[in-house]
């Protein structure tokens, strides 16, 4: 019996592991979360991400499911981090995921929770390195805290407009 493709690409108890992007997507020193509203980790708050598409670039599979997730649009700035997301059950993996979280600054759009996402809402840093109401895994406090401090670096590395007053023209 021949395998077929939809067999070896599930997303439940895979038969290898699916890639995945994330976003990182700092605003005005918050950072966007959605709440998942299917597993794995339903009801937990993460970043906005999902599976890539066949030929979909990683950077182009990000700006897309952050769109679809929360209605906006966003310019990948540079990888974060590469990571395994393994969940077993009873000695199986019920879910493997290869994801790459790239840093993403908003360029257009309107917040609203959307697709797969429960709800979506900008965090403060205190809520996200807190024992908050928020339901946040380690692995996705970990990755959000990398990617604030590289947007915190980033902002401080520009340069000061020479000319201030040439905005308002």
């Amino acid at each position: 019996m021949a395998l077929r493709m939809e067999d070896i690409f599930k997303r439940e108890f895979p038969l290898t592991p699916l890639v995945g992007v994330g976003a990182v997507v700092v605003h005005d020193a918050r950072v966007l979360l959605v709440r998942r509203g299917t597993e794995p980790l339903k009801g937990h708050w993460t970043l906005p991400g999902g599976v890539l598409e066949v030929g979909e670039a990683l950077t182009a599979g990000a700006v897309r499911e952050v769109r679809e997730e929360t209605g906006l649009d966003v310019e990948p700035i540079e990888l974060i981090e590469l990571l395994d997301r393994i969940h077993r059950e009873n000695g199986r993996v019920r879910y493997h995921y290869v994801i790459a979280d790239y840093l993403c600054r908003v360029t257009g759009g309107e917040l609203r929770a959307a697709s797969d996402a429960a709800a979506v809402r900008w965090v403060e840093r205190s809520e996200w390195n807190s024992h908050s109401v928020l339901l946040l895994d380690p692995v996705t406090v970990r990755v959000i805290e990398k990617g604030w401090q590289r947007a915190q670096q980033l902002r401080n590395e520009r340069p000061p407009n020479p000319n201030p007053d040439s905005s308002r023209q």
